[in-house]
């Protein structure tokens, strides 16, 4: 069995499907950036049938993980997971119906969520969404001393890593054609952000 498990996926999965069913397209291509064990990828593309879930991730060392959570899920809808490089200008696919992306650009350089937003532009038809869950600051300041915590965690591994503040999200969304649509409150201080092609 090649199935990787993140115990954050059983937590948060509910709450994030319970947006995604009411700002997701009825049917067309989710492409998920930064799939990692593809947990969220199956539980979601089974429960939002008949819409396809492209999942994909920076490396490959997941894909088998990803295959397996989508047949143990009875995910048929799930596409084989693509390589994809954000911070890249060229993807290895040119449309997306939405685009949603889980507890990344915290653990990553400025730098990718910068290339998913460019890319949102890019891929998105006008209207659609990008979905960015995960912990966000809000005007400069953290939301929750577990979040300050957690953000000192993140740049003590990597400098380059670390919880974004919402409003520099959005002003680099803007700059790529997407405004911020809505911002839903979630359990463990998260957020959900919702961006539209406009």
């Amino acid at each position: 069995m090649s199935r990787r498990h993140a115990p954050a996926t059983l937590r948060n999965r509910e709450p994030i499907l319970t947006v995604l069913r009411r700002i997701l397209p009825s049917a067309g291509v989710v492409l998920e950036i930064g799939s990692g064990s593809g947990e969220h990828a199956a539980y979601f593309a089974a429960a939002l049938a008949p819409l396809r879930w492209q999942p994909s991730d920076a490396r490959d060392a997941d894909f088998a993980s990803i295959v397996d959570w989508a047949r143990e899920h009875g995910a048929t809808t799930v596409a084989s997971p693509l390589l994809l490089d954000a911070t890249s200008n060229t993807w290895s696919l040119t449309h997306a119906d939405a685009i949603f992306s889980a507890n990344v650009i915290h653990i990553a350089p400025w730098a990718v969520a910068e290339g998913i937003v460019r890319g949102a532009g890019r891929l998105l038809p006008v209207g659609a969404p990008l979905v960015l869950y995960g912990p966000f600051k809000r005007d400069g300041a953290h939301t929750a001393p577990s979040n300050a915590a957690f953000d000192g965690e993140l740049r003590r591994r990597d400098p380059s890593w670390g919880i974004r503040d919402l409003a520099e999200v959005a002003a680099e969304a803007g700059r790529h054609g997407l405004d911020l649509d809505e911002i839903v409150e979630m359990p463990a201080n998260n957020l959900t952000l919702v961006l539209r092609r406009r």
